[in-house]
């Protein structure tokens, strides 16, 4: 997906830098658009907003329904013969809405972010590592950071939804630890930008991540490892080509495991009873990253029968939001769409490598009149092993 270099672009500039005039009008955007699908209000859809920008319809472009309820899942842009980057077009587009004063409904009652631009602040001090217990090994030599990401304020916004947001990071470090690395936990890191670049709030995004470069140039590590899909694409992807390169691998912590099975340098408990279970794949980690076997490889060597929901993989369905904005009753009826289909696959479990997901979906298992048709019990991949480590 396209990089924004600069929020200075124009807007015929951005149309042709993701190639929205090759658009065929085939239709194949639409009939994979979740929002397209559910969205009653007015009929929308890629296809039709990309026909108002190659038609020089500017005015049109920002009014339209689906500019701002655009989950970016990528699915469109994943089918496009004409290689459309929508995902992009959208992103960079934000760039020009915002400096209108255009933005899209917050949800949360803005408290994400903000405290992402409260983290703007170089003299802002934190104390990131308060989660990290005894059993946890950390240090300040280590080659590896471990990048916590927001993971500990989901913890408290998403408590009463049983978020295991801090049992995650804390889980990371117990793999971690039995590989022998003792990661690098960042005292006064900052949230990735992730939220804000695709929502086209650049200028907090390049503080946040010039802010975390910094960071990581003092360290001197060699690599980055993240529990959270959104962080591993911004920081690998979106840091080096908005801000500069800082000279580190990244990994995302399933393709750390899946390295780490693969050299026998980690073994798990295999001796309970083999539970079924189905995998979700993650936007940004799967179609943006293209991580689709790792998971399912840990999850393998765990003890687990996989099996496949229809819609899997590139073609896998998002869990029904982005960037904690524009999240209505759309939203919901995609969320219940794939949970439903967790659900048709008769798995006891279903697993994802992503605290949005499993927070976007525990939100919708809310509805108790859905509970028959979206009951699962949603579990965390990094959890998961975490506990079935061998001593």
């Amino acid at each position: 997906m396209t990089g924004i270099q600069s929020n200075m672009k124009t807007m015929r500039e951005i149309i042709n830098q993701n190639r929205v005039t090759l658009c065929l009008t085939c239709g194949k955007c639409s009939s994979v658009c979740p929002i397209t699908r559910w969205e009653n209000r007015e009929y929308i859809s890629p296809r039709l907003l990309v026909e108002k920008a190659a038609s020089g319809e500017d005015d049109q472009i920002f009014n339209d329904l689906l500019f701002w309820s655009c989950i970016t899942c990528g699915q469109c842009t994943e089918l496009c013969p004409s290689d459309v980057d929508f995902c992009g077009f959208i992103r960079d587009m934000r760039v020009l809405a915002r400096k209108e004063n255009l933005t899209g409904a917050c949800t949360h009652g803005d408290a994400i972010q903000t405290w992402a631009r409260i983290m703007t602040d170089p003299e802002l001090k934190q104390n990131r590592i308060g989660w990290v217990n005894d059993d946890l090994k950390i240090s300040d030599k280590s080659d590896t950071i471990y990048f916590t990401g927001c993971l500990p304020y989901y913890d408290i916004m998403f408590r009463d939804l049983g978020s295991e947001s801090i049992k995650v990071a804390q889980s990371a470090i117990k793999i971690l630890n039995k590989t022998g690395i003792e990661p690098y936990v960042m005292k006064n890191e900052r949230c990735c930008g992730h939220d804000q670049i695709w929502e086209g709030d650049v200028k907090t995004f390049k503080a946040l991540a010039e802010l975390n470069i910094d960071q990581f140039k003092s360290i001197g590590a060699k690599r980055i490892i993240t529990t959270c899909p959104e962080c591993a694409y911004t920081i690998k992807y979106d840091y080096p080509k908005s801000v500069g390169e800082y000279g580190m691998e990244v990994m995302h912590i399933t393709e750390y495991m899946a390295e780490q099975v693969s050299k026998g340098k980690i073994d798990f408990v295999n001796d309970q009873e083999k539970q079924t279970v189905t995998y979700h794949d993650p936007c940004r980690l799967g179609r943006s990253m293209g991580v689709y076997d790792a998971p399912r490889k840990v999850l393998r060597e765990l003890g687990y029968h996989t099996v496949e929901m229809k819609k899997n993989r590139s073609a896998g369905l998002c869990c029904g939001t982005s960037c904690w904005t524009s999240c209505g009753k759309t939203n919901k009826k995609i969320q219940t769409e794939r949970l439903g289909q967790a659900k048709e696959t008769e798995a006891e479990m279903l697993v994802t490598a992503c605290i949005k997901c499993q927070v976007h979906f525990k939100c919708a298992q809310k509805d108790k009149m859905l509970e028959n048709e979206i009951g699962i019990q949603i579990h965390d991949l990094t959890i998961l092993a975490a506990e079935r480590l061998k001593s």
